[in-house]
Order: C-alpha cells, then sequence, then structure tokens
C-alpha cells in the first residue's frame, strides 16, 4: 500500500550523509558550561559581597558611639549682647540639656566669614554646619535663636515633637507655606519617618527662630542651598527667613523633608504682633518662649522683656527641685 505521506516510523532518505561538524561544536559547548558556571557563580558572589558592605556602611553612619548626645541645641551670639544677656541664654539652654542627655552650642555670630553688608543672623547656617562637624554622631540639631528661653525644661524634645507619632499626630499637613494663600503647600501624605526639618508658621510665614534639621547628607545639601552666595547677596527684607521661605517654596526637595508643628509646640510668642494671634501667645506650661521682634523693634528692649521670664523659669526649676 502506498501512503501520501511517510510513516512516523520510518526515516526518510536522505540524498545527503549526516554533517559531523555539529559534534565538535557540542563538545566547545559542553566544555564551556563549567566556565560559564563559575562565572555566574562569581557575580553572585561580587553583588553579594557588595550588598553585606553596603548594609555595614549604612550601619556605620548610623552607629552612634556611647554616650553621644540625641540633640545638640545651637544657639549664636551676638557680642553685643550684654554679660547679663548671654549668661542667662547658656544657663537656660545648659540647663535643659543636662536634664536629658543633650549638648549645647554657642558660637558667635562673628565667628564665619560671611559677606559683607549682610546681617549677622545669617550665622545661623554655618553654624549649624559647625554643630554638625563637632558632633557627627548626634541625630539632631535643635537652633534656638537667642530671643528665646525654654521655659519648660521638663519637657524631652522626644515626648515632644521627636517621637514619629508624636509628631504624625501634630504635622500640619496641605497648609500654605507662606501664609495665607501660598499655592505650595505641606506635603499630605508624608510620613514621619521621613522628616528632616521641623518648625513652625507665624501669620506672616515661617519662623525660623525655633528649628529642628535632622542631621546627615540631606542637612549638609539643605544648609548649603540656605547658605548660597546669591541668596546672601539678594537684598531679602526677612535675611536668611526669607531666603529659607523661598527654597522650601522652589525646592520640592526641601518641602518633601519638611514638617510644620503648632506654633506652640515649637515657638510661642511673648507678645501679639502681626506676625502672631491671641491664640499663638505664650501661656505657662509651653515649651518655648520666644520675645520674637525685639531686636528690629527699637521700642522694645529685648534684655527687659527677657527679665521677667527668666525670674520665672528660675521659680519653676526650683520648684522642681524641691
Amino acid at each position: 500500500m502506498q501512503f501520501p505521506y511517510p510513516r512516523k516510523t520510518s526515516s526518510p532518505n536522505s540524498p545527503f550523509p549526516p554533517s559531523r561538524s555539529s559534534y565538535p561544536r557540542r563538545r566547545s559547548l559542553r566544555s564551556l558550561a563549567p566556565y560559564l558556571l563559575g562565572g555566574v557563580a562569581l557575580i553572585w558572589l561580587i553583588v553579594h559581597l557588595l550588598s553585606r558592605s553596603n548594609s555595614n556602611s549604612t550601619t556605620a553612619i548610623n552607629f552612634r558611639p556611647p554616650g553621644t548626645p540625641e540633640v545638640v541645641i545651637v544657639t549664636t551670639l551676638d557680642p553685643s549682647l550684654s554679660p547679663t544677656y548671654r549668661a542667662n541664654l547658656i544657663t537656660n539652654r545648659r540647663d535643659y540639656a543636662a536634664r536629658h542627655g543633650y549638648t549645647t552650642f554657642f558660637p558667635n555670630t562673628t565667628d564665619y566669614d560671611l559677606m559683607p553688608h549682610i546681617p549677622n543672623s545669617w550665622s545661623t547656617i554655618p553654624a549649624l554646619r559647625h554643630a554638625m562637624t563637632l558632633f557627627p554622631h548626634t541625630p539632631w540639631l535643635f537652633y534656638l535663636t537667642s530671643t528665646a528661653l525654654i521655659m519648660n525644661p521638663a519637657l524631652p524634645l522626644s515626648t515632644q515633637i521627636l517621637d514619629p507619632k508624636v509628631l504624625e499626630a501634630k504635622m500640619i499637613t496641605d497648609r500654605p507655606v507662606v501664609p495665607p494663600d501660598s499655592v505650595i503647600k505641606t506635603f499630605s501624605h508624608l510620613r514621619p519617618e521621613r522628616v528632616d526639618l521641623i518648625l513652625t508658621q507665624d501669620k506672616e510665614g515661617l519662623a525660623g527662630g525655633s528649628l529642628l534639621v535632622r542631621s546627615g547628607e540631606w542637612a549638609k545639601f539643605f544648609l548649603d542651598a540656605w547658605y548660597d552666595p546669591l541668596y546672601r547677596s539678594y537684598n531679602f527684607q526677612k535675611a536668611e527667613g526669607h531666603a529659607l521661605e523661598h527654597i522650601v517654596q522652589w525646592h520640592g526637595t526641601i518641602l518633601a523633608k519638611l514638617a510644620l508643628v503648632p506654633q506652640r509646640t515649637l515657638n510661642s510668642y511673648t507678645r501679639e504682633t502681626g506676625a502672631t494671634g491671641t491664640e499663638d501667645r505664650y501661656q505657662e506650661g509651653d515649651f518655648i518662649a520666644n520675645f520674637h521682634g525685639c531686636q528690629r523693634d527699637t521700642s522694645r528692649n529685648c534684655e527687659e522683656e527677657m527679665g521677667p521670664l527668666m525670674i520665672r523659669w528660675r521659680e519653676l526649676r526650683d520648684q522642681e527641685r524641691r
């Protein structure tokens, strides 16, 4: 019987003899297999070692030697301050730092090579950078202006604001950075663990007289951007304050790390001015009392405004010690 196609079991007769050139090729591939497997194993080993090295580097960066303070309190002191005023500020900060295992840093405003004809208040920024160098393992920098006192020394920053759960509850989200109608607003879904800059607002804008910065590479970038010579040479009405508002609004990498908190959490003003309302004025029990504006207003005297507050601070301190 004839079949139109060969059976499956049939072997068609080929007019060409089987080629033997494929045999050496197969042999060569087999001989290369161990080398290929060895190469893959070597690549895996290198990747594994590099990942462990990066992990160890991260651990080294986050490593805190025993006795390292969690916070360094930075206050710049102008040489024009009276010895009494200066001593009161130092005593106030050192007492608070000693209670909670923090440390302090008091550079002079003249310690840094500022550009000619710019306010000494710009020294805030290199002072923070200086503190990072002196205390490289300290995780937080707390800048507090020389027109403010810590009035509730029993409150550690960890429970007042730095604990992620506390910070999350206090963060003001979706708020114009510069009130009342800036189109740039704080992020609405920022996780507290990702926050590297904490400060407050008053009625006019960001209130940089009391702020917290997490030390690290981002802080270096932030401080360098804030201290840019272009901003220092630009005649901002409020000097570094307006420069801060500018970079927060126009640099997404800074806005993405910012948390605003209620003013009385970190920066209560002692007087009702155009920058603050009655609800934001200092009340006993608040963490900070800031006699904001006393340096710029010729009708006010910072030392006189500090006097009653310093007396009350000593009374509260002595009550706790009994």
